[in-house]
């Protein structure tokens, strides 16, 4: 999915449901961290936080006590529309949402004492920049063989085909040239169960894993296949494979 392509699927997802998976009904063993319990543990009561890609708003919004002022940035209107009535519904004080390239951060030199990404891109120069001396970066991404079996059943999908791996180390390079130093890299390959067949379509359809995923008639069946193959008495297996890269300036 190319950079165009995607950002149009991201802008349609944030205007539908903001990102927000709550109602899919959906089980998890072997995670091993949860990244905005992460970011708040890094954080002071006095500090300032930068989260980037913040999407809809709802993980930035369950860490609100951990410092002193949240950021949110979102390229997205859709997202940003879901993000502001989920922080105005919270009645939250110590939250801001605002629209905002990557590429480009809007704010001043060190600024930030934390900042995060998850599943967003970014720029590490820019981090770099906005950042505090001795300030820390968190990001946790998807990692190529995320959903591997489902990838491999339509022969297609989110970096199908890309060494996994890849895109971590590229991070490490870009934050190393950066400037960043004590970068640690961590992996996890979380095994998931989608109770039923609307779960698994609600995630194929507001998620890149699959481009495009039902605009072919065989997707549906594809997908009836794979289900058959991989139903258990938990649900529908897949897998959930992340990396988290923290790193300090």
């Amino acid at each position: 999915m190319n950079e165009l392509v995607y950002r149009n699927f991201y802008e349609r997802c944030g205007s539908l449901n903001g990102w927000d998976f709550s109602k899919v009904r959906s089980a998890s063993e072997g995670a091993k961290w949860d990244f905005y319990h992460e970011v708040s543990q890094r954080c002071k009561k006095s500090d300032i936080l930068l989260d980037i890609g913040t999407g809809g708003g709802e993980a930035l919004l369950s860490i609100t006590e951990a410092a002193l002022l949240l950021v949110g940035i979102d390229s997205s209107v859709g997202m940003l529309e879901a993000a502001n009535a989920n922080l105005k519904s919270s009645r939250i004080s110590n939250v801001r949402i605002l629209q905002m390239d990557a590429d480009k951060l809007d704010f001043p030199h060190e600024f930030f004492n934390v900042v995060s990404s998850r599943h967003a891109p970014i720029n590490s120069e820019e981090v770099a920049r906005v950042l505090v001396d001795d300030g820390i970066f968190l990001t946790q991404q998807v990692s190529e063989d995320d959903k591997i079996n489902i990838k491999n059943a339509f022969g297609r999908g989110q970096s199908f085909g890309i060494q996994d791996g890849t895109l971590k180390n590229n991070y490490i390079t870009e934050l190393r040239e950066a400037g960043f130093h004590n970068i640690q890299a961590f992996d996890c390959d979380a095994t998931e169960w989608y109770q039923s067949y609307e779960d698994l379509i609600f995630l194929l359809k507001h998620t890149p894993i699959i481009p495009n995923f039902g605009q072919s008639e065989n997707d549906f069946a594809i997908l009836d296949k794979f289900i058959g193959e991989h139903k258990t008495k938990k649900g529908i297996m897949t897998n959930s494979k992340r990396f988290m890269i923290i790193a300090r300036k």
